[in-house]
């Protein structure tokens, strides 16, 4: 994150802030561990220790039905449960199956209860404090997928807390929480409070996609989405619901797609030019960016070809998410191409007013690398 318009945009003072758009389910019972394990797509650990985590549920063909967090909750029993947080305008625009049918179906013979609890619980994330975090290890894979390597840490990398999750999706995330309804976090008293807008901003910057807009369901795959970067997947694990296509393309196939953090500008200007006082109007996700050739390669290797490359994602304060063909960014980096996308910005007395945009994506600070591999 070295363009001095982005780091301008980084929050770096403690914050909490909440977190949009948000449903959570409450799934008890002493099965519970067991039957969450054969629909994630991460592993749920041996024993009757409940632990917090990341995780997806897939659809059977291998595409991303939810992102979700998985928390731990004692019961008013005094018993062991979990909580899981979704996305809920997955199931309202109905892009997914909605969660809990659809786990409900699972149920069977299983000694599960499931229940929706949204109207007990907001969800709010803090960062910004103190806490370090080790350097990170990286599981590579021939086909480019990549997945952390938890494997040299003591503790259980997403932490131990009840109704609370290490955000290890990205280094610099911060914890996510579970708060009563109506209720502030206790790092509201040491924290600077934030909006949903702030949250938005801070895990664009840090490439870090989140619900539909940027994982649509049944349409994104779960590496191209960083799924497995962000420690969402288990390769090594047994059968669970999208399993199959998952682990081919873990082991026989190519990820020739991600999602990066970009810089929306006039097209006209070079990053390095560009003023945080342009005003840029808000975007809709899924705009199409396309490639344009600038120059020819010096050598001979082949110019990517100029075809529709992805989406626009997530996007705020001219900055955003962006589902792009790795070769793009390649030739883009190269100089070799031109990202742009347009947008109708409103109506004049000739008619719509259609103006064009500039992307310029780069790779986040953490993202791992061939040479911490070795």
């Amino acid at each position: 994150m070295s363009r001095p318009i982005v780091r301008n945009l980084v929050r770096n003072i403690p914050t909490a802030a909440p977190v949009p758009h948000r449903s959570v389910l409450s799934l008890a019972g002493s099965q519970a561990p067991e039957f969450l394990n054969g629909i994630l797509a991460s592993s749920i650990p041996d024993g009757n220790t409940y632990r917090p985590m990341f995780s997806t549920f897939l659809h059977a063909q291998g595409r991303v039905l939810y992102d979700v967090f998985i928390y731990t909750h004692t019961t008013s029993d005094g018993k062991p449960s979990y909580l899981i947080e979704y996305d809920s305008r997955a199931s309202t625009d109905a892009a997914a199956p909605s969660l809990l049918p659809m786990l409900k179906r699972y149920v069977l013979r299983s000694k599960v209860k499931l229940r929706d609890v949204s109207d007990e619980y907001d969800i709010w994330a803090a960062w910004g404090d103190s806490e370090a975090e080790m350097k990170r290890k990286w599981s590579w894979a021939g086909s480019g997928a990549v997945e952390p390597d938890w494997s040299g840490e003591i503790e259980w990398p997403w932490g131990m807390e009840e109704r609370g999750v290490r955000d290890r999706r990205a280094v610099g995330m911060g914890r996510r929480m579970l708060v009563r309804k109506g209720e502030r976090p206790k790092e509201s008293s040491t924290h600077d409070l934030g909006s949903s807008d702030a949250y938005t901003l801070h895990r664009i910057l840090h490439g870090v996609p989140e619900g539909v807009h940027d994982i649509p369901p049944l349409q994104a795959f779960p590496m191209d989405s960083n799924l497995d970067v962000m420690g969402g997947l288990d390769f090594r694990k047994g059968c669970y619901v999208g399993q199959e296509l998952t682990v081919r393309t873990y082991h026989t196939g190519v990820v020739r797609k991600r999602i990066l953090p970009v810089l929306i500008h006039p097209p006209d200007e070079t990053p390095a030019e560009i003023s945080p006082s342009v005003i840029k109007p808000s975007f809709p996700p899924s705009i199409d960016i396309r490639a344009s050739i600038t120059c020819s390669s010096a050598d001979d290797r082949p110019t990517p070809r100029p075809r529709g490359t992805g989406k626009l994602l997530s996007s705020a304060q001219g900055v955003g998410l962006a589902l792009l063909r790795l070769e793009h960014v390649d030739g883009a980096s190269r100089g070799e191409l031109r990202l742009e996308f347009e947008f109708e910005e409103g109506k004049e007395a000739e008619g719509i007013v259609t103006r064009k945009w500039g992307v310029t994506s780069w790779w986040p600070d953490w993202w791992p690398t061939r040479v911490e591999a070795g």
